[in-house]
């Protein structure tokens, strides 16, 4: 499985159709709807409601979340770009003491707020600096996450340490709410003698077993009947007395969905339910590098989540440009995971800005008008949370003072040191890479290792 090669797929249909039917374009707040690629027009919702399998059975959907088709609503917190919705959520989902956004008054808490800020804005600078690094050739790869950053901090910001983080590919934000440091990041990316991964992965291939982050695969999906097996290890070890508890959580793209293994770790978690506290987290962005939604899955489904109930598992759609909705649908799945140990699937509608990666050229499959419209300020998830954060009650009563140019300017000053030190370091170790397999290297890499060394000392004379 290549998961970078870019397709020179000519433009489709849809696209050449888009003047026509604009592509995310939001209907009026007393009929409130949006439009993904693929066509795809969805009900919104201000009801944050995990639907189970029986409830899924008996049309709550319609009848209760507002949908009018029968398919499962994007629950939206930011119902337009100048104001929250009023919080209208289920009366067993506490957001005081549990949520780390709100205060024990049930207030939102402003520093969180403005913290979340401050890490949606460094992963873009950084994603910006290090992409433009990859065009100087200073790095030989890089992917962004640029119309992704509310997935990352929403998520992340409503888990503990204690849960296991398998990503695919674009989940640095998560990292960086986690403490993963900007240099650490770059000394990944030029992959020098400070890189946790020794220099043997490509850049964007985090990991971190301080941060419970475990290191990203290139292959698609192989993570996912990984995080079911980590979360059976997590409910057996603290069922037994050890530590704290905790769940997994997988992140992975709509078109990891079409591999084999997404199925399988559906059907490995669904038995193993009392036994498996896991969030499965798709991330929708209507492209699988270049495959659009309409080659992926048929228009007569309902996306990823509408495959839930045929698992047996609860699940949520989510707007995933809305960093808060993700924060509060993750926090409810997270408590929903633990409380029952049952895996848990959200789906996470988005869209990709960027290009798939600095290998893929996205105008041969998706027109410039579909790029301008998804880039508007009342789509940008940055730019919703900053309109936002302007009109917040909390942050205004506490006389906080928003100067979002300065945070991005110190933001892009950090990258850019963080991106100067590492450039200076040394490659790892030749040593190394025959290190970190076996507690004991046994005779096969010993002799591997003196033939090497041999062999360059030959070349020095």
């Amino acid at each position: 499985m290549n998961g970078y090669r870019t397709y020179a797929h000519p433009l489709y249909k849809h696209l050449l159709t888009y003047k026509h039917k604009l592509i995310s374009r939001c209907s009026s707040s007393s009929n409130p709807k949006v439009t993904y690629t693929g066509n795809v027009t969805l009900d919104v919702t201000p009801h944050l409601r995990m639907v189970h399998p029986h409830e899924y059975r008996t049309g709550i959907l319609t009848s209760q979340l507002g949908s009018k088709d029968g398919t499962w609503p994007v629950y939206r917190v930011m119902m337009d770009a100048a104001a929250a919705a009023d919080d209208d959520v289920d009366d067993d989902v506490d957001f005081s003491d549990e949520n780390p956004i709100r205060k024990n008054n049930g207030k939102e808490n402003p520093e969180l707020l403005l913290k979340m800020h401050q890490i949606m804005t460094r992963l873009r600078v950084m994603d910006e600096i290090l992409e433009l690094a990859q065009r100087q050739g200073r790095l030989s790869f890089y992917m962004q996450s640029r119309g992704e950053e509310a997935i990352h901090i929403g998520s992340g910001s409503a888990l503990s340490l204690s849960d296991a983080v398998f990503g695919q590919y674009r989940e640095q934000g998560v990292l960086l709410w986690r403490g993963f440091t900007l240099e650490q990041v770059t000394d990944q990316c030029f992959s020098n003698e400070r890189d946790l991964g020794r220099g043997r992965q490509m850049p964007i291939h985090y990991g971190s077993k301080a941060l419970n982050f475990h290191t990203i695969s290139s292959p698609l999906a192989t993570q996912l009947p990984h995080a079911v097996g980590a979360a059976y290890f997590m409910y057996m070890k603290h069922s037994r007395g050890g530590e704290s508890k905790g769940c997994s959580i997988c992140y992975f793209g709509e078109g990891a969905a079409s591999e084999g293994d997404f199925h399988a770790a559906m059907n490995f978690a669904a038995t193993l339910v009392g036994r498996c506290p896991m969030i499965f987290f798709c991330r929708n962005n209507g492209y699988a590098i270049s495959t659009p939604v309409t080659d992926q899955y048929s228009s007569h489904s309902d996306g990823i989540v509408g495959r839930a109930p045929g698992y047996g598992m609860p699940a949520i759609r989510v707007d995933g440009n809305d960093v808060l909705a993700v924060h509060r649908a993750t926090l409810a799945a997270r408590e929903l995971a633990l409380e029952k140990n049952t895996p848990v699937l959200i789906e996470a509608m988005t869209y990709r800005v960027a290009h798939h990666s600095t290998s893929d050229d996205s105008t041969q499959y998706r027109s410039k008008m579909e790029l301008e419209d998804w880039s508007q300020p009342k789509f940008d998830p940055l730019s919703r949370f900053e309109e936002y954060l302007v009109r917040n009650e909390e942050i205004i009563e506490s006389g906080i003072s928003l100067d979002f140019e300065q945070v991005r300017s110190q933001e892009r000053k950090s990258v850019l040191d963080a991106m100067a030190k590492s450039e200076k370091k040394k490659p790892p170790s030749i040593d190394t890479m025959f290190t970190d397999v076996y507690a004991e290297k046994p005779p096969h890499l010993i002799e591997q290792e003196e033939s090497l060394h041999r062999h360059l000392a030959s070349l020095d004379k």
